[in-house]
């Protein structure tokens, strides 16, 4: 997936349009080094479009606007492609998270938890 298509996704995720995102990310005013410039609009859109190759200067801009970490952008844990996906996808990002937290007991039953769902779903396909 490309670092675009996780962007677009987020916004989408977050219940942002387009131009509410522009703005957002304007309101910060990232300067691009090669003009000292912020973006303009019509260049953004070029960005989130796939029209023009995003500036990876941009991307601690972007992560700020989109309340994720820049590594998150570029991270395989931003799930898409189903509407189960993108409807739960925070969700388990929060969970995954979260994770870090849980003493290892704890953990090991979640584990075996989560197997014997994994089981009883597989089941149903049989």
């Amino acid at each position: 997936m490309e670092i675009i298509d996780k962007i677009n996704y987020l916004i989408k995720e977050k219940n942002l349009q387009k131009k509410d995102f522009v703005k957002m990310l304007q309101a910060i005013e990232p300067k691009l080094k090669s003009t000292g410039e912020v973006p303009s609009e019509q260049t953004i859109y070029g960005y989130l479009n796939g029209k023009r190759e995003l500036k990876v200067e941009l991307i601690p801009y972007i992560a700020e606007v989109l309340g994720v970490s820049e590594q998150e952008l570029f991270s395989s844990e931003i799930e898409y492609g189903s509407d189960y996906n993108y409807r739960h996808s925070k969700e388990v990002r929060e969970v995954l998270n979260l994770l870090r937290y849980l003493p290892k007991p704890a953990f090991e039953k979640l584990k075996e938890r989560l197997l014997e769902y994994k089981k009883v779903y597989e089941k149903g396909f049989e």
